[in-house]
Order: structure tokens, then sequence, then C-alpha cells
């Protein structure tokens, strides 16, 4: 026996969802990219990197916490649409990275008040990390289109 999921019932529900991934994901990459501009010495200089990175911390979260969860449920949408599409794969494991860099490599570099070399390589790794997982994401229709 199949089991409907409800979010396939309605037309408004998909676009709902993907209107909170993509806001999510603005806000999420916004924040980081804020600290990574920051890290190359653009803008904000008032502050510290570990200031800036303080001071948007929690929009950071929240905004990458409502972009994963909606990302969940669209993926339960239709979970062999997504699943076989390499675009979406790679927007994942660029995910993952980025994500698991930010919280680990990226926030040492801020706090540490790391030269500047250091700190503008990882302000490049980081933004090369989350932009690849947008244009992940925004390949996965693309792909959908031409190949399946």
């Amino acid at each position: 026996m199949l089991i409907q999921n409800p979010l396939n019932s309605s037309e408004w529900s998909f676009p709902i969802l993907e209107c909170f991934h993509i806001a999510g994901f603005a806000v999420a990459i916004g924040t980081v990219a804020i600290v990574d501009f920051r890290l190359l010495g653009l803008g904000m200089r008032r502050q510290t990197p570990g200031q800036l990175t303080k001071d948007t911390a929690l929009l950071t979260i929240i905004s990458l916490i409502v972009a994963v969860f909606s990302g969940l449920l669209i993926f339960s949408t239709d979970p062999d649409k997504y699943y076989l599409n390499l675009a979406f794969l790679f927007k994942i494991a660029c995910l993952l990275l980025a994500i698991g860099f930010h919280y680990t490599i990226h926030r040492k570099v801020v706090f540490s008040g790391a030269s500047l070399g250091a700190s503008m390589l990882v302000a490049c790794v980081s933004l090369v990390l989350w932009v690849s997982v947008i244009f992940g994401g925004i390949f996965i229709a693309f792909e959908s289109l031409t190949f399946g």
C-alpha cells in the first residue's frame, strides 16, 4: 500500500515550502558572507570578525534550521526525483561540507585572530562552499528537466 504525502495534495504547499527554503538559505548565507567579507577586509571594519559572528550567530542557526527542515519537507514530496539527481547530491555534499567547515575551521579562525593570509583563505573556501550549495540547488530543477 502506498502512503500519500499530504504535501502533494495541495498545489500551494510546494511553492510555500520553496519560499521558506530559499529565504532561510538567503539569510544564512548572507550572515556567513558578512563575516567572510570582513575576513577579506571588505567592509564592517569597526567590528572584528569574531564580534560579527557573535552578532549573527542566532540568525544564522535559525535560518539554517528553517532551510534544512523545509528542504527535508521538499525532499519528502518526491524522494526518487532528488536522490537520483546529481545536482541534488552535489548540493547536499556541499551543504554538509559548508556547515562542517563553518562550525569548525571557520569559527576557529574567526575567533583566534589568525593571520591575514589564513583569514582570507578560510573566507574564500567558505564563500566557494556556500555558493556551490546555491548553484547545486539551482541546477536541481535544470537537471530534472533535461535528463529526467
